[in-house]
């Protein structure tokens, strides 16, 4: 599923393109006919993401809602634009751009009290709320029993983080994935929003994640990292630690896996 920075990226590429431009809109697949019929022909305002969902807001003062979930995928393409294929869930024009969405979780459209809605079910986004993140983030895993490891995936106390992002982030400041939420010092769960934001906004930027520090691979720059040097911890199992050699390992923590150093990560 993609995190947050991917659904960031789409929101500021997307928009450089179509804000401020009157759109075609279209469901080629029919499951969203009704709702592109109500958008069709009006002006794309503004594109913004917060966490893991993303908005198209339209001059009448509704919004499109989109989380692409585990297999929804945006395509942004160029005239001559082929044919949209049949599982095109939406498909937003203008003469020279297009967006062609395909697989979303969820695809609908909402009055500005649905977008709230969404909005008061999420916890602060590291993009959006860098200054004034932190202390909702901490009272939201204050009272919490379930292991860090879990709580980072929980989109009420941090939006946006996914897998990889909750993996990487707790190797990196050495916290245990099995170490009880309320149990997590303030300082360390200071170091960890404050992180968070760091390597969220550097996804946004470049389109990926790369968490090493280029000298524990003995390079000498991020951009000089090879597709496999850039995560430390991430689907690592059995690979020696970057920092200490130790086996990286892997388990289930509430059925998705998370991958950790036992000795970079003690607890």
């Amino acid at each position: 599923m993609p995190e947050g920075h991917v659904l960031h990226r789409a929101a500021r590429l997307q928009g450089k393109r179509f804000n401020g431009k009157r759109i075609e809109a279209e469901s080629p697949q029919g499951r969203f006919a009704d709702g592109a019929a109500a958008v069709d022909g009006q002006m794309m305002e503004t594109i913004e993401a917060r966490g893991k969902h993303l908005f198209y807001w339209f001059e009448s003062g509704v919004a499109v809602h989109v989380h692409l979930g585990l297999f929804g995928k945006f395509k942004l393409q160029k005239p001559p634009f082929p044919e949209p294929s049949p599982n095109a869930r939406l498909v937003l024009s203008i003469e020279d751009d297009r967006i062609h969405l395909a697989g979303p979780t969820t695809c609908e459209l909402l009055t500005p009290d649905g977008v709230e809605d969404v909005l008061a079910g999420l916890g602060p986004d590291p993009i959006v709320d860098p200054a004034d993140g932190l202390e909702r983030f901490a009272q939201a895993l204050s009272r919490r029993t379930v292991p860090i490891g879990r709580a980072l995936l929980d989109q009420k106390a941090v939006a946006g983080v996914g897998n990889v992002y909750r993996s990487e982030l707790l190797f990196m400041i050495g916290l245990s994935p099995f170490v009880a939420a309320k149990d997590v010092p303030h300082d360390s769960l200071e170091r960890l929003w404050k992180l968070a934001v760091e390597e969220l906004r550097a996804g946004e930027r470049s389109g990926r994640i790369v968490t090493v520090d280029p000298n524990d691979v003995d390079r000498s720059r991020r951009s000089d990292l090879k597709r496999g040097e850039r995560l430390y911890a991430y689907k690592r199992r059995g690979k020696p630690c970057r920092r200490c050699a130790t086996p990286i390992r892997s388990s289930d923590i509430d059925d998705r896996t998370i991958w950790w150093c036992p000795d970079c990560q003690p607890g």
